[in-house]
């Protein structure tokens, strides 16, 4: 399974999210994931809609601690890990069980105007 673990300000289009996934490479995601607030956010449910794909909603408490390979020091001091992308991509792909092997295939990525970023993260088989 592979999630896109997705992050945007508040001003993000539908089309940033979608630049966003299209910087790592990965054309379709199994499954789109953030933070509950984002993940209703009319922006992500469109991006959903459009990709025919599920929104993992994740709470604060499921990223904080995870540790990421790219720092952000705003989004450290906000959720108490380094990306918000690679954080929910990483807990979503991860989520229902607990035990399994996950990995980033893509490391995060931000859109050139900086109001998205995206990261993938696969569950390994098991």
């Amino acid at each position: 399974m592979k999630v896109a673990g997705i992050g945007f300000r508040q001003s993000a289009s539908t089309a940033d999210l979608r630049a966003a996934i299209a910087l790592t490479g990965c054309a379709q995601p199994d499954a789109l994931a953030s933070i509950a607030a984002k993940a209703s956010a009319p922006q992500m449910q469109q991006l959903a809609t459009d990709m025919g794909l599920p929104v993992i909603a994740l709470a604060e408490d499921d990223i904080q601690g995870i540790e990421t390979p790219t720092q952000s020091s705003r989004i450290q001091a906000r959720f108490g890990t380094g990306s918000l992308a690679e954080a929910t991509a990483l807990a979503a792909a991860k989520q229902g069980q607990p035990d399994a092997t996950v990995q980033l295939l893509a490391l995060r990525v931000i859109t050139d105007n900086g109001l998205a970023t995206a990261a993938i993260a696969q569950r390994t088989p098991t």
